[in-house]
């Protein structure tokens, strides 16, 4: 009986291993998304076993998951879904390494991104209340198996509108993310657009300008961690972590943006700061780079015009990154704007380069 037991024992160890070893050796896409009663998910591929003419048949799974799997000798291909091998999903191709397991979450009819306005947000931080103008991805009510990163954006009457915003020019986000997208340069996101208040100055600056005053950084800080984000990530399908979280903004929404990332680093993963006011209070922030000890692993991206736009105090600040250890490129990207100015004309001509930079396609972590 010692030896049957023992002889079983083996037995079931032994296929478990050829299982693992089965399955350690193929690559798998994971397609979410619900067809709908009588289709089907295929997909195509730049090398055999798949190809460009004609799509394999994916595997349902409960959830609306649709499997494909193949063997790794077959190497890195670039796939793309279909719904019944004619409708393709919008996008680039998706790049898949042999041996990996990889979730989409692809979309069909190209779509514009819509928005949701939440009025009089209140602030128990700052006593106050504001807009928020929630911009909802291309493929937010087609695909409702799909979370988001989220980008906080700062000044949100600028971003999406030029009737609300302040020097009747905006940034044209929503334009950019829909184009981006679209031609599969970036992943898709929410963009959540705070509206600023008379109190603009004092909320995004730390303390304090000799000739400006300002101070109330801190505050509009934790209103943003402690109110704004809890509330995007309950009312909308978003992906929560730092990875998948940024900041963004401009001129002060720029200093705030940088300021409140580099001090909550488990929080954003991400900052966008275009032609930022660093030269506030005498390059107080730049200084605490240049002085600091620690590495915050934030990816930053920085930018400056050449017009009058603060280029070498973003040059200085820069600098400090590399000196602490950033790598351009990798976790900082500055960009000098040639003939770029101060204003939103100038941030809505190349607002796509830190979207595209900050999520690139398929970098979204899931």
């Amino acid at each position: 009986m010692k030896q049957l037991a023992k002889r079983l024992t083996l037995g079931v160890t032994f296929g478990l291993v050829v299982l693992w070893a089965a399955a350690a050796s193929a690559t798998t896409l994971r397609v979410h998304y619900d067809t709908g009663l009588g289709n089907r998910i295929t997909v195509r591929g730049s090398a055999s076993p798949l190809s460009w003419t004609t799509g394999k048949n994916a595997t349902w799974t409960t959830g609306n998951v649709w499997t494909l799997t193949w063997a790794n000798s077959a190497g890195a291909l670039d796939v793309k879904p279909l719904v019944n091998d004619t409708a393709w999903s919008i996008g680039s191709n998706y790049h898949i390494a042999a041996g990996a397991t990889v979730d989409v979450y692809p979309f069909f009819t190209a779509a514009n991104g819509t928005f949701v306005s939440v009025t009089n947000f209140w602030s128990p931080q700052l006593s106050n209340g504001r807009t928020l103008l929630v911009y909802l991805p291309p493929s937010y009510a087609q695909n409702p198996l799909k979370r988001y990163p989220v980008i906080y954006m700062h000044d949100g009457q600028n971003l999406f509108n030029a009737q609300t915003s302040a020097f009747g020019t905006e940034w044209q986000v929503d334009e950019n993310i829909n184009a981006l997208v679209g031609n599969g340069q970036m992943d898709e996101v929410i963009v959540v657009g705070a509206y600023n208040n008379a109190n603009r100055i004092w909320e995004y600056t730390p303390c304090c300008d000799a000739d400006y005053g300002g101070g109330g950084a801190n505050q509009y800080e934790r209103f943003l961690i402690d109110t704004m984000k809890p509330y995007v990530d309950a009312n909308f399908r978003t992906l929560p972590s730092k990875a998948n979280t940024a900041i963004m903004g401009s001129s002060l929404g720029g200093l705030l943006s940088f300021y409140i990332a580099r001090r909550n680093p488990t929080v954003f993963g991400k900052a966008g700061c275009l032609s930022s006011s660093f030269w506030w209070n005498n390059e107080a922030l730049t200084a605490e780079v240049q002085q600091s000890t620690t590495h915050v692993p934030v990816k930053f991206y920085i930018d400056a015009g050449t017009s009058n736009d603060g280029l070498p105090q973003t040059t200085t600040m820069d600098q400090a990154l590399l000196a602490d250890g950033y790598v351009q490129g990798v976790d900082v990207d500055f960009v000098t704007a040639q003939g770029g100015s101060h204003n939103e004309a100038s941030w809505a001509a190349r607002v796509a380069l830190p979207l595209q930079w900050l999520f690139p396609w398929q970098s979204t972590v899931y």
